[in-house]
């Protein structure tokens, strides 16, 4: 896609991340709870999936690296919100039963991404693969980090930097 799609993408997706844990937040104390990460990782991962089917269908591959990526960049926000939500009172059950639903819905995203949207890669692509950056980006400066920094101190921002320059390494 182009500059359009990337602006509108990544603007549309930290506004919707935005705009939804400020609704939790209202409805619930909000911090502490998992389920703005949990907001953070449907928003993420229901488009990443659409666009890996959209690029399958257009003719694309997709590689071990990519896998890997998505693989590496979905773990640590879900043993954060499992670890949120487990202490604040959510069932077992119910934790895996959240998780189920954002897996069930990113296969069927990726499903309607390759039969639907095949022939759509260009600007539809960037402004979907835009919208989930905009939207993990928004969760992780505003939920994951502070939380991050509160807890484990300086230390934080090495790793932050160390794990963008392994996801980049594995893709290079």
């Amino acid at each position: 896609g182009g500059t359009d799609a990337f602006v509108a993408g990544i603007g549309a997706g930290a506004i919707t991340f935005w705009l939804g844990k400020r609704a939790l937040d209202r409805a619930s104390s909000g911090a502490g709870s998992g389920m703005p990460i949990v907001l953070g990782a449907a928003l993420d991962g229901v488009p990443e999936s659409m666009a890996i089917g959209v690029g399958l269908a257009s003719g694309g591959h997709v590689s071990a690296a990519l896998v890997a990526a998505v693989a590496m960049s979905n773990l640590p926000e879900s043993i954060a919100a499992t670890h949120d939500m487990r202490s604040s009172g959510h069932a077992s059950e119910q934790v895996l039963g959240i998780w189920m639903a954002i897996v069930v819905m990113s296969a069927i995203a990726g499903a309607a991404g390759y039969a639907l949207l095949a022939d759509t890669a260009g600007n539809l692509g960037g402004f979907i693969q835009a919208f989930a950056g905009g939207a993990v980006l928004t969760m992780v400066t505003d939920t994951m980090i502070p939380e991050a920094f509160g807890e484990e101190g300086n230390e934080v921002g090495l790793a932050c930097v160390l794990g963008f320059a392994l996801a980049y390494l594995i893709g290079a």
